[in-house]
């Protein structure tokens, strides 16, 4: 197949392109390159998608597959309507952020989704999962229901993530802050972790690129209570110490912030707003395919990714080791 990724430079299209050629696809990344290389065997044309040239020489070719990831949704309209007579098939990579309520577990692709954003351009991430709407809204409109894939994946896991929600706690268990070794966690019963390892999220995409497969599929991983998710983070590291808590009362007390960013713990959520937000039904792309690797595997892959690029680099996500050693004086022993 000539397969054209909109994007294969960063984390998650680079995946996407380094399976379409481990599968003895052509593959034609279309980026301005400055997020990483392509890998090697693909093409990289260079352009900017916000330019009114930025499509004009993949719109000259014939593509059996277009696959995208953008979250802007000016350059998914006028890519797919660009490329709506030159390719057989076009995939969106939109994300489980489009549905308007994230406290129901086990919510399926029939769940109300938000208005789409009226603007061309996502200047805030406040605005993500409307934008990625509009987006979904835009390649469904040009290529049609038949030759259309809607892919929406939940929290992306796996080697090369930079956000720092997935690598935290496996390389935190590693290398604990504290003298006795002990870690800081959040104690939130009820609470769900549920992520899909950009490995398999690739191979699905490019295998339903192939199939040629429609509709709108939740591509997220099996899901775990938080407490599972972490319990496998500290066996795949090897950690022995102490393990301490805060609850979510104590956690917002302490202004300590959920999901990512500063002063965070990565994929803690506050319930019950959160408590569907990594829940999802995955069932239907199951039945079409998706196969997943074991929790374990991902997060000592990821572990060992850490290790090897320098966890001393700046982080996106998390706690410094002095505001956790605060933390962990206010903590409360798990028992």
């Amino acid at each position: 197949m000539q397969i054209l990724i909109l994007g294969g430079t960063a984390w998650l299209g680079h995946e996407i392109a380094a399976e379409a050629l481990r599968r003895g696809h052509q593959v034609t990344c279309l980026a301005r390159g400055t997020s990483g290389s392509v890998p090697a065997g693909a093409r990289l044309v260079r352009a900017d998608r916000d330019a009114p040239d930025g499509l004009d020489t993949v719109a000259e070719e014939r593509w059996d597959a277009v696959l995208d990831v953008s979250r802007q949704p000016g350059q998914v309209r006028r890519a797919a309507t660009t490329l709506a007579g030159r390719a057989e098939h076009f995939t969106f990579v939109s994300s489980g952020s489009v549905y308007a309520d994230h406290g129901s577990p086990g919510a399926d692709e029939t769940a109300e989704l938000l208005p789409p954003l009226e603007s061309d351009v996502m200047t805030s991430p406040d605005v993500y999962g409307a934008a990625k709407v509009a987006c979904e809204d835009a390649a469904r409109n040009a290529f049609g229901p038949g030759r259309s894939l809607i892919v929406r994946p939940g929290l992306i896991a796996g080697p090369g993530d930079i956000t720092d929600r997935t690598g935290y706690w496996p390389l935190r268990f590693a290398r604990p802050v504290a003298d006795d070794g002990a870690v800081l966690i959040p104690d939130a019963p009820g609470l769900d972790a549920q992520v899909i390892d950009a490995r398999d999220l690739a191979a699905w995409l490019v295998a339903a690129a192939e199939k040629r497969l429609t509709g709108e599929f939740n591509a997220v991983g099996d899901t775990l209570t938080l407490a599972e998710h972490l319990e496998i983070g500290r066996g795949v590291a090897g950690h022995t110490g102490p393990v301490f808590m805060l609850d979510q009362q104590e956690l917002a007390a302490a202004e300590v912030n959920p999901w990512a960013g500063e002063r965070s713990l990565p994929l803690w959520l506050p319930l019950p707003d959160f408590a569907g937000f990594m829940s999802r039904s995955n069932a239907a792309a199951k039945a079409a395919g998706l196969a997943l690797r074991p929790l374990a595997e991902t997060l000592a892959d990821t572990l060992a990714w850490e290790l090897a690029t320098g966890p001393e680099r700046p982080r996106s996500a998390g706690l410094t080791a002095e505001e956790e050693r605060r933390l962990l004086t206010i903590a409360h022993p798990r028992t």
